[in-house]
């Protein structure tokens, strides 16, 4: 049979799988080579992390990959080295050198400038998106333009960052925290802190260390899955684990029942917009949309038992 017949065997491995992703792979390898350490076709990441980053890279296993749209919507954080003085295409340690800034002029940023500059990148900001990037404009990527040497203006795009706050200054290079919506490029806050500053900078490290309620702390190193199977199996958590970010309303049994028959169902008690609803003893039932006494709407539901 060909590879479009090929189905997972029911009752395969399915849930969440954080994997501490190594500098070099892009996300897309992880995928592959859990695939592999895992025998299963259906992996799916949540977040792309660009092959120079390391850190949290949540991967949904089995029929766990319907969660991927959901995963994509919380907040990020990471640790990130900016580089003052030097401005690459880029604006990462991967890219070409395309501007050099006098080092008098590197060496005369003190702390309050800098806190000055980070200051100019919280809150709810415009940011243009790097040219080297996966956004399509008219529908290419970006970086399939930049690399033919194509001019072309990349797109603005409302982004907040949440916390922007300096941990460690080895002038020129400074190690900043951020927590930031899904959309930001990091690599374009190091560009536009520099230029607050009249400078060039770009990344010459990025660690992500969570994505919603997800943490580093909990990740599983690559290798460490490839070189044993049984430990990747082990490694799965409940699927429900990459909700964690949402919301969580507790239905009885006969919404429960309902919602199972594709029946919607109001949840005065939740919060308007998205939530997750369990049963009685927490297993996944759907995801919604909740919006008072009016019956919510089921974007996703899954069987019962779920977990």
């Amino acid at each position: 049979m060909g590879r479009r017949g090929r189905r997972d065997a029911p009752g395969g491995p399915c849930g969440l799988l954080l994997v501490d992703k190594p500098q070099g792979p892009t996300s897309f390898d992880v995928v592959a080579r859990v695939r592999r350490a895992l025998q299963v076709r259906r992996v799916g990441h949540t977040g792309t992390l660009d092959p120079m980053a390391t850190g949290l890279l949540p991967v949904l296993v089995g029929p766990a990959t319907r969660l991927v749209p959901f995963l994509t919507e919380g907040d990020k954080a990471y640790e990130a080295v900016l580089r003052l003085g030097v401005g690459t295409d880029s604006l990462d340690a991967e890219g070409e050198v395309i501007a050099r800034d006098d080092p008098a002029a590197v060496a005369a940023v003190d702390a309050a400038a800098f806190e000055a500059a980070l200051a100019s990148q919280r809150g709810a900001l415009a940011q243009r998106a790097p040219i080297f990037s996966a956004i399509k404009v008219d529908g290419e990527r970006l970086y399939a333009k930049a690399r033919r040497g194509e001019q072309v203006e990349a797109p603005v795009r409302p982004v907040t960052v949440h916390r922007l706050e300096l941990l460690e200054a080895t002038p020129p290079d400074y190690r900043v925290a951020v927590r930031c919506s899904k959309g930001t490029y990091v690599r374009a806050l190091a560009r536009d802190v520099a230029a607050h500053l009249g400078l060039h900078a770009h990344l010459v490290a990025l660690r992500r260390t969570e994505v919603g309620a997800l943490r580093v702390q909990d990740a599983v190193p690559l290798d460490a899955l490839e070189q044993d199977a049984a430990a990747a199996r082990a490694a799965l958590r409940p699927m429900i684990e990459a909700l964690g970010h949402l919301p969580r309303v507790v239905a009885d049994a006969d919404a429960v029942r309902a919602l199972g028959m594709g029946q919607r169902r109001a949840f005065p008690d939740a919060p308007p917009g998205r939530c997750v609803v369990v049963d009685g003893q927490g297993r996944l039932v759907a995801i919604v949309t909740a919006d008072g006494a009016t019956p919510a709407l089921i974007e996703r539901g899954f069987p019962a038992g779920s977990a």
